[in-house]
């Protein structure tokens, strides 16, 4: 009997529990992307690659070539592939293929660990940190530069094709094809061939079938000319700027949009999607990693934005912490939240207290101690200062950072990702929940660990 790979590590080790935890997860995403009239190269078997990412991920290895080597020297690899050897091609399109698929993880994870009971709503601490993209600071260009170097290597390339061509257009055809009368004789003749060969596979349609194609082909000719018939109505009303009752139209419809002479604003040539976000060393091209997790320390949500500011994220990110928990089976209201003072927002903060759920966010950052910004003093100001000034509202502020900062400290720290990998942001996204994926494996396996055998 061939060898139990299993018995090549511990019982509790990681390896082991991401294999059994991806066996009762939905993949069902996953296999829908794949043919199952068994037409085509096989694929390898979704379930192993989901567990080979998700191992990989939680030790801090994202890269595929790095992934792929560990197939071949990490013990723990090659049980979870049993003995396989994906290249490295492979790991990055499945990644770059089921990209929404693997976003989903985050959520089967999150039920997971509800079921385990750590997946509790209490306090909920909301924050984000900027991640570099993987894209260059210095190709960040305003549109007038971008036209000009546009235009420069355009210029660029006439000069290099008429050295290289001279006079001649450069796609002229080669002496080895035909001109003239011969090119003629040659097209008539591939063309009877083709006519030959269509013959001889057409097949005589019923004359059923071919009756109730003659009759769509008729509806959709009247079809076609009713829209038309409709559009040229609606288009000789708008040209009159009234509408079929004889009502005039709202001036904006009758008035064509002017764009500007040149747009405003900047571009970012190698990732469009990333920003100039303003982080604590600097300013960074990437994004905004935002987190909302609970007094266990689970990431309940997981979102990227491209604003430098967290202004107006307070109320998305604890709708999407409730979406969430609400699709992992957990029901209740949070008694807390807490976030920082760039998440303030008056109306949000109005409209989360309203539904029962009391914020704690400062109006005035650390950087502003003492030093109130304008507009910020009188009403819901002073009376969130007076709160976070005694004693219950400082104890209760203090779990924000302990809460929500370690899990940014052990990703950035101890797995390094500091930079996502691909481009855009629906890529960026599905990084930043696999590693929250990540992180609530390992907590959800040292909670294992930590139960009495």
């Amino acid at each position: 009997m061939p060898p139990n790979m299993r018995d090549w590590l511990p019982d509790d080790h990681l390896a082991l529990f991401v294999v059994d935890a991806v066996g009762v997860m939905d993949l069902a995403p996953f296999y829908r992307a794949y043919r199952a009239d068994g037409h085509g190269r096989a694929a390898y078997e979704p379930s192993v690659m989901v567990a080979l990412i998700l191992y990989c991920w939680s030790r801090g290895m994202r890269s595929s070539r790095r992934i792929e080597r560990a197939c071949v020297e990490d013990v723990a690899c090659r049980v979870i592939v049993a003995q396989q050897r994906p290249d490295h091609a492979t790991i990055a399109r499945f990644v770059v293929r089921h990209e929404r698929a693997l976003q989903g993880l985050f959520g089967e994870v999150l039920g997971l660990c509800a079921e385990a009971g750590l997946a509790s709503v209490g306090v909920i601490a909301i924050d984000g940190t900027k991640i570099a993209a993987n894209a260059s600071r210095d190709r960040t260009l305003d549109y007038e530069r971008i036209a000009r170097e546009i235009v420069e290597e355009a210029i660029a390339t006439d000069k290099a094709e008429n050295e290289q061509f001279g006079e001649r257009r450069g796609d002229e055809l080669g002496p080895e094809v035909p001109l003239g009368d011969g090119r003629r004789e040659w097209l008539r003749k591939a063309a009877q061939k083709l006519e030959r060969e269509r013959a001889a596979r057409a097949r005589p349609i019923p004359r059923s079938r071919a009756k109730r194609l003659v009759d769509a082909k008729q509806r959709l000719e009247e079809e076609l000319a009713v829209e038309c018939r409709a559009n040229a109505e609606y288009e000789a009303f708008r040209a009159r700027g009234v509408d079929k009752t004889g009502r005039r139209l709202h001036h904006n419809l009758t008035k064509p949009y002017t764009p500007p002479a040149s747009p405003a604003g900047k571009l970012n040539l190698t990732d469009p999607d990333s920003r100039l976000v303003r982080g604590m060393r600097g300013w960074v091209q990437g994004y905004n990693a935002q987190a909302a997790c609970n007094e266990q320390n689970l990431i309940i949500a997981a979102e990227v934005t491209n604003s430098s500011g967290d202004f107006g994220s307070l109320g998305p990110m604890l709708d999407e912490a409730r979406r969430e928990l609400a699709a992992a089976g957990v029901t209740g209201t949070p008694s807390l939240v807490l976030a920082d003072a760039g998440f303030w927002h008056t109306e949000q903060m109005n409209e989360i207290t309203a539904r029962g759920t009391p914020v704690l966010i400062p109006p005035d950052s650390t950087r502003r101690k003492g030093h109130a910004r304008p507009g910020s003093n009188g009403g819901h100001f002073d009376f969130m200062r007076e709160v976070l000034s005694r004693p219950p509202g400082t104890a209760l502020y203090k779990q924000r950072a302990q809460l929500i900062e370690p899990f940014f400290g052990d990703v950035k720290h101890n797995r390094g990702f500091t930079r996502f990998a691909r481009r855009g942001r629906s890529a960026a996204q599905t990084e930043w929940r696999l590693i929250a994926a990540t992180h609530n494996l390992l907590k959800l396996h040292r909670h294992f660990q930590t139960l009495p055998a």
